[in-house]
């Protein structure tokens, strides 16, 4: 799930912090979830979140969950737009030591 948050500049630390609390607290103790990364854009806009769910299944129990409900609508408060889409990884290329 790649999700974009536009935000105006004063509020995108306060949601990536959000996002990060939501994420230590709640999300990474649901059954399915991976990983998640939090990205801010440097002209302080966007936030991004990049979270990975083994299923499609896990990723629809999650929003059926009240805390994670709750973080959600908390960051929603805070967002100016919210694009989120569903994504099946194609590809992972990872940096190789100096040989």
């Amino acid at each position: 799930m790649i999700n974009v948050f536009t935000v105006a500049p004063e509020n995108q630390q306060h949601l990536a912090d959000l996002l990060i609390t939501a994420t230590q607290t709640v999300m990474n103790r649901l059954p399915g979830f991976i990983s998640a990364n939090i990205h801010k854009s440097l002209d302080q806009t966007h936030v991004v979140n990049y979270a990975q769910w083994r299923t499609q299944r896990d990723f629809e129990a999650m929003l059926q969950d009240v805390e994670a409900g709750a973080h959600m609508r908390e960051a929603a408060a805070l967002a100016l737009s919210i694009e989120p889409r569903l994504y099946e990884v194609a590809f992972v290329d990872t940096a190789r030591p100096p040989q």
